[in-house]
């Protein structure tokens, strides 16, 4: 994977923070994007270049269609053109269905769905041409058991499955492959506001998990490095869980 580039959006802390420095390690260039907290970025964007490649750091509105585009020609005019995408960033408020504003639901909508479709928009056809490329959506397990209290982004979570298929049928025979990484119960900094029960004590966990623990950032990471890397080059279209077993299809 030496040379190639990659775009991390989400990529400030947590598990995106982890996703930037394992793809560093592989060699890859990395372009760190956040939403507000561009500092973030660029805290994690030093830690790569600690690793012997390039890297910039830039805040961008998921939900700007016109903003992305934007980054996407900083990006390539920093580090070349973009050969692997990982959607990471999502916003999960914790809103009952009837307390969700049509304001409140377009914009986790966009952030959390279509924000991974204008970038695919964009960087697919450079994809095709070089005959080479990687889209890895992080998901959730709300996207496929439901959850209460986050109906937008249990529909995001279900459409960037579908979205992922999508760019898989039709850019496979291109060289693309398209998959999506699904993170369980992950130990992470959590908005309390969000995550009104975190963190769960050992009993809960052990209720929940098959491998009872939390699991690490940098284990979610792997997973995208090795889908992003060339032994991954016939699996697409599929959701991977990085979970304990909090989910079994």
């Amino acid at each position: 994977m030496t040379g190639r580039t990659a775009l991390v959006t989400g990529g400030g802390r947590n598990i995106g923070r982890a996703i930037c420095l394992a793809l560093a390690d592989a060699g890859l260039h990395v372009a760190v994007v956040a939403g507000r907290n561009v500092g973030e970025a660029e805290q994690v964007a030093e830690e790569v270049r600690s690793r012997g490649v390039s890297a910039v750091a830039f805040g961008v509105d998921l939900g700007d269609p016109d903003d992305v585009e934007t980054l996407v020609g900083k990006v390539t005019a920093a580090l070349g053109p973009v050969d692997v995408l990982v959607a990471n960033a999502a916003r999960r408020p914790h809103q009952s269905l009837t307390e969700i504003s049509v304001e409140d639901w377009d914009s986790v909508l966009a952030a959390n769905l279509s924000s991974t479709f204008y970038f695919g928009r964009l960087l697919l056809p450079g994809m095709a041409e070089r005959h080479f490329g990687r889209m890895i959506a992080i998901g959730g397990p709300d996207g496929q058991r439901g959850a209460a209290n986050r109906a937008h982004n249990v529909a995001a979570k279900a459409g960037l499955i579908g979205l992922m298929k999508a760019v898989a049928i039709e850019f496979g025979p291109l060289g693309v492959t398209a998959n999506v990484v699904v993170p369980g119960l992950t130990d992470t900094t959590r908005d309390p506001k969000d995550y009104p029960h975190w963190p769960f004590s050992q009993d809960q966990l052990e209720q929940r998990l098959h491998i009872p623990r939390l699991g690490r950032a940098e284990e979610v990471a792997d997973a995208c490095a090795f889908l992003a890397s060339d032994k991954a080059s016939y699996i697409t279209g599929q959701t991977l869980h990085v979970s304990g077993g909090y989910y079994m299809p």
